[in-house]
């Protein structure tokens, strides 16, 4: 493969009005592009030229609202500011200064027309791409909340967000970030709720991040967050709006991708992993349950197998007898030693999920499940692998989904803690689990420690902590934490 340096932004070229020199800039280039659309254009006195890219734009609604105003009534003199305020009225519209803004709106799907010596050029919101509808998000199924998920057209995702919150203290700020793809990024906040200084830096971190082009919100994410090193993240992410919509007004900064369905908020706390919004539409002792289930979840799934290599070869005696005696019969019949049993079947369970996922839906679900029974029986009854060690995996790999937002550091915490328990015992497991927790209480994103209220103590914030309470205390108004420390 070989490898090109990523090129230099271009420089602005300012429109002089010269439409010959125009078109000659925008061919050199797009290189003649076989979808771009550049054509000369006369109405009355009017001497323009249109840009355009094929299949960006809303054909039908250029010829009614632009093209045929025009030509019906064209323009006495040959001025963008008359087209605006007499002919073409219905479309929305804004002036630009540079081609290099015209290209990039006309790749957009604008319809940018400029005009014979005028400095300014117009750009007309015309898109007409195809282009996925709102449908529910499938990574956050909710009882009852909203059915609907953001899209890949970052616009449809700030109508769903303002739809939702209607408040005029709602900003939008859009951003452009890479070189060659230009993509554009909208930057959410609750003016009177945010903390200014978190998103003054959320904006330099983007505007200082340097890419070719961005196709994914992963690409932002590790600008965007902590740079002490761990296995968790200070960037949340969702495909719903109405959760973002309550983190801004907790004071957080939503970061939409123009191209995505996925948009990430900061700054991220552990205990937002243990909420979802049915928490908030349940009553309060069914909540706390679910959250509680979820935490127990988590435990389960990254210390359970290490645990249990660990009492298997450490700590036999901690076993009842009955126990005891069942575990040291299936493991006297397999091959390989507790630790490595535990490895091999784990990182099995991994190939067969990751097959499952990126196969085709119709068999997808289908490799998965049919893989795990087949293997698995086939392995205990061949003497392969014991059949405890098969139902440890198996709850701890049901207990990793209840989680899906951290199902990554999940998966490697488990490998390590089945190496450490297997090397040093359920005193490594204690010693293991103190440093992740000194290194998850270290993260502090944008000042914000990663595991409040509990370290450093909140006491106020644990009205929706484990437990949550009723809507006749939550909502009561209380000064709102700009999450300054």
């Amino acid at each position: 493969m070989k490898y090109v340096s990523v090129p230099e932004k271009r420089e602005d070229v300012f429109i002089d009005g010269n439409l010959s020199l125009t078109k000659s800039v925008i061919e050199n280039w797009t290189g003649k592009s076989a979808d771009v659309i550049v054509k000369d254009l006369i109405a009355g006195k009017i001497k323009g030229l249109s840009l355009s890219f094929d299949g960006m734009y809303d054909q039908l609604l250029v010829a009614e609202a632009i093209l045929e105003p025009l030509k019906r009534n064209p323009p006495i003199s040959n001025n963008y500011e008359e087209v605006l305020k007499r002919v073409v009225t219905q479309v929305d519209s804004k002036e630009i200064k540079t081609i290099n803004e015209a290209i990039d709106d006309a790749m957009a799907g604008f319809f940018v027309i400029f005009f014979e010596g005028q400095n300014t050029a117009l750009s007309f919101s015309v898109q007409g791409f195809s282009q996925r509808s709102v449908e529910e998000p499938e990574s956050e199924t909710q009882e009852r909340g909203s059915k609907e998920g953001f899209t890949e057209n970052f616009k449809v995702n700030m109508t769903l967000i303002r739809r939702r919150l209607r408040s005029p203290d709602l900003r939008f700020e859009i951003l452009t970030t890479g070189v060659t793809g230009n993509n554009r990024v909208c930057i959410c906040s609750l003016n009177e709720r945010v903390d200014p200084s978190i998103l003054e830096e959320v904006k330099n971190r983007i505007e200082n991040a340097e890419f070719d082009t961005v196709l994914s919100t992963g690409y932002l994410q590790p600008f965007l967050d902590t740079k002490y090193p761990s296995f968790f993240s200070g960037v949340g992410l969702t495909e719903r709006p109405d959760t973002l919509v309550a983190k801004l007004c907790e004071g957080k900064v939503g970061i939409i991708l123009d191209g995505t369905p996925y948009v990430i908020y900061v700054p991220h706390t552990f205990a937002e992993n243990l909420h979802s919004f049915d928490d908030y539409a349940e009553r309060p002792f069914f909540a706390a349950f679910i959250r509680l289930l979820k935490l127990t979840s988590f435990l389960i799934s990254i210390l359970l197998p290490g645990m249990y290599v660990a009492l298997a070869i450490f700590h036999q005696e901690l076993f009842p007898g009955d126990i005891l005696f069942s575990i040291l019969s299936q493991e006297l019949k397999t091959p390989f030693p507790v630790m490595i049993e535990a490895l091999i079947i784990h990182v099995i369970f991994e190939v067969m999920r990751e097959a499952g996922l990126r196969m085709p839906k119709a068999v997808g679900h289908a490799v998965s499940i049919v893989g795990a029974l087949v293997i698995g029986e086939a392995a205990v009854t061949a003497g392969l692998i014991a059949a405890p060690m098969l139902i440890v995996v198996a709850l701890t790999a049901i207990s990793s989904f209840v989680i899906p937002q951290i199902y990554g550091p999940i998966a490697v915490l488990r490998l390590a803690f089945i190496i450490i328990g297997g090397t040093l015992g359920f005193y490594g497991i204690i010693l293991g689990l103190i440093a992740l927790v000194i290194n998850m209480t270290a993260i502090s994103p944008y000042g914000v420690p990663y595991t409040e209220p509990v370290a450093p103590l909140r006491l106020e914030a644990f009205r929706d902590f484990i437990w949550r309470q009723g809507w006749e205390k939550m909502s009561k108004k209380i000064e709102v934490d700009k999450m300054r420390r």
